[in-house]
């Protein structure tokens, strides 16, 4: 007995304490009232295998492995956040998240196939080819010395502090996410009332929303997202404090704000999201100039835009087609561009220095809030390049604007600018009809200004085509023996 204890406390680590009971958290929350760490009273509720739809053939076989081996080998394991909330919604989660009471060090003595990752919070990725199971410990409340939490004007920088089940679901964001499926006996544990908010669809965050906000500034797009995903509401008082806070987003790292804008906008529900970011007021947070050029009188043309290309981009990601951030960017900025670079022209500026001009302040503007990589700011820029181009009709920039390795993404973004004007719309559809038409057939309707393109293989048989005589070479004189050598003969 006394060796099966001893080896439970090794398994469990140094740092690492028991669950504890609701009534124990209550009390190390109210402790900790103080910190940006929510305090909640915890009631929990535990949903049998007979009262919820989740079903193990819909969780990865990867999942179930480490679900498996954590539980045999004496450890706490669930599968927890997006995908029970996603399984519960008879959904197909995309992730499979584990949270367990085993360190990363132990998860990764039990899988050869594991790497820990991790600065703000150590992870283990437990790989099967190439599906990867994130491993999570129980987050703590507190720092009791043993762990390593760093907090710098109210936003989590480094937080390795590890816990308890019920210390770990009031560390989550929202309630939805912070439900827990038990491979021990199939039921789903519920700490913070998610199970209820999921059944009346509703997203509300755990904990004081403005301590969690400051916190992470970016659980304000989180909120936007889910809701666009999910088709849920946000509670009131999740929402209230975008008013005041969302000028946070402007400090977060310019390169995490890219990502998130890949989820919003990029996922299959970026029209949701573009329309709830503008309602909440935190699209001019994240993409200023555009929230400025949708403000314009007159600009209710520039907001189809950028709806059409968002739900052209959803049916492609739902059709399993791919889709490209530097479109996304294109038609986002193209109101703050096209403002600036006409503007410039009428003051006499060349155009094509105009719009050059204009395409370099936009995009360095942009990166200052969402860090676009440069292989996709090229791309954009480029897309806003051969727009004016498009009106240059003449045979010979015809056949040179085809050949451009961006065509195809400007002649898109063409059809899409149709919304602007009818001379836009006229422009594109005869863009349109001259794709359609053969390559012989678009040079005549074009004239002869240029040089026309290569002509086509005859069809026409014209019978045995007469062999071009040889033409002979002159012979070269005999050189006497010893006369002198020409001065070129050695290099014939």
């Amino acid at each position: 007995m006394v060796l099966n204890f001893l080896t439970d406390i090794f398994r469990r680590g140094p740092r690492q304490r028991e669950v504890l009971p609701s009534a124990s958290v209550k009390r190390v929350a109210t402790k900790q009232k103080k910190s940006a760490t929510p305090s909640l009273n915890l009631n929990l509720r535990i949903i049998p295998r007979e009262k919820h739809n989740i079903s193990r053939k819909n969780i990865s076989s990867g999942a179930l492995r480490v679900l498996y081996r954590l539980n045999e080998a004496g450890y706490q394991a669930f599968l927890v956040g997006g995908a029970v909330r996603d399984l519960l919604l008879d959904g197909h989660p995309k992730d499979f998240d584990i949270a367990t009471d085993a360190t990363p060090e132990q998860v990764k003595s039990l899988f050869r196939n594991c790497r820990l990752i991790g600065r703000r919070f150590r992870l283990a990725h437990v790989m099967f080819g190439p599906e990867v199971i994130e491993v999570a410990t129980f987050r703590g409340l507190s720092d009791d010395g043993t762990g390593d939490r760093h907090i710098v004007d109210g936003r989590l920088i480094r937080d390795n502090v590890y816990g308890g089940i019920d210390e770990d679901a009031i560390r989550r964001d929202f309630t939805v996410n912070a439900l827990y499926y038990d491979i021990a006996d199939f039921s789903v544990r519920d700490y913070t009332g998610g199970f209820e908010d999921l059944t009346r669809r509703e997203l509300r965050l755990i904990g004081d929303p403005e301590q969690r906000y400051r916190e992470d500034p970016v659980r304000m797009l989180r909120a936007v997202r889910l809701s666009a995903k999910l088709g849920f509401t946000i509670a009131p008082d999740a929402q209230a404090p975008f008013a005041t806070l969302g000028a946070l987003l402007a400090e977060a790292p310019p390169a995490r704000l890219f990502d998130e804008t890949l989820k919003l906008f990029l996922a299959g529900h970026g029209l949701a999201s573009f329309r709830r970011l503008d309602e909440t007021g935190l699209l001019q947070e994240i993409f200023p100039l555009t929230a400025k050029s949708l403000v314009r009188s007159g600009e209710d043309n520039l907001r189809n835009l950028i709806e059409g290309a968002l739900k052209n981009t959803d049916a492609r990601v739902r059709e399993g087609k791919s889709v490209t951030p530097a479109f996304l960017f294109a038609t986002l900025l193209w109101g703050a561009v096209r403002a600036m670079a006409q503007r410039a022209v009428t003051a006499g500026t060349d155009p094509g220095v105009a719009w050059q001009n204009a395409s370099d302040r936009v995009i360095a503007e942009q990166v200052a809030r969402v860090a676009i990589p440069r292989r996709f700011s090229i791309t954009v820029q480029e897309i806003w390049a051969l727009q004016p181009r498009f009106e240059q009709r003449s045979r010979k920039r015809v056949f040179r604007l085809l050949t451009h390795p961006r065509f195809r993404a400007a002649y898109d973004f063409l059809v899409l600018r149709a919304v602007e004007s009818p001379q836009i719309k006229e422009l594109a559809q005869w863009w349109t009809d001259a794709l359609a038409l053969p390559e012989h057939e678009l040079a005549e309707r074009l004239g002869v200004n240029s040089l026309a393109p290569p002509p086509l293989a005859s069809t026409v048989d014209d019978g045995p085509k007469k062999k071009r005589p040889r033409r002979r070479r002159a012979k070269r004189p005999a050189i006497a023996d010893g006369a002198p050598t020409p001065p070129d003969a050695d290099n014939e």
